[in-house]
């Protein structure tokens, strides 16, 4: 089977020079502009409502609100009697691919129970946010449903997420149940 060669065109005088695209980018950049400008400049004298215009979100002031589903900071969940539901079962830390999650696990006092998370440490700068510790665990004691994305900080050491933090971390819509 034979293969068609297309033929490469070059480019012509005008692309060469670069000069009339970088005027076609400022323009449509202005007209975008512009036309936002004005829509917006007309949305505040209460005038062409239909129209919609780009939508900017001062960010610091201003969160976009995050989508149900999305896998957020992590939190440990507790019993109706409140202890953590976490049984150490070491599941979510084997199938971690970050090897960010470390459990030491010990002796439960509850004779229904046999062992509970002692220490339950994650380290969110490994974390890949990947879910799997989410869908691993056989007692659903694990959720990344905090809705909390900014993740920053000025010191290693604050990325660690200890057993006690995890316990304290609420859901996203503080309506929700927790089974």
């Amino acid at each position: 089977m034979a293969t068609e060669q297309s033929k490469k065109t070059g480019l012509n005088f005008l692309e060469r020079l670069y000069f009339p695209e970088i005027l076609r980018g400022l323009w449509i950049t202005g007209w975008h502009f512009f036309r936002n400008l004005f829509v917006h400049t007309m949305h505040r004298f209460g005038l062409m409502k239909k129209r919609e215009a780009a939508v900017t979100i001062s960010y610091p002031e201003e969160a976009r609100p995050v989508a149900r589903g999305y896998r957020s900071r992590h939190r440990l969940l507790r019993r109706p009697d409140g202890s953590p539901k976490c049984v150490a079962c070491m599941l979510c830390a084997t199938i971690c691919p970050a090897e960010c999650i470390h459990i030491r696990a010990g002796e439960s006092p509850n004779p229904e129970i046999e062992k509970f998370a002692v220490e339950f440490d994650i380290v969110l700068d490994r974390c890949v946010m990947c879910g799997f510790c989410e869908e691993a665990c056989p007692v659903d004691a694990i959720r990344m449903d905090t809705g909390i994305i900014e993740m920053a900080a000025y010191d290693r050491k604050d990325f660690l997420d200890r057993r006690d933090f995890l316990l304290n971390q609420k859901p996203q819509s503080e309506g929700e149940e927790e089974d």
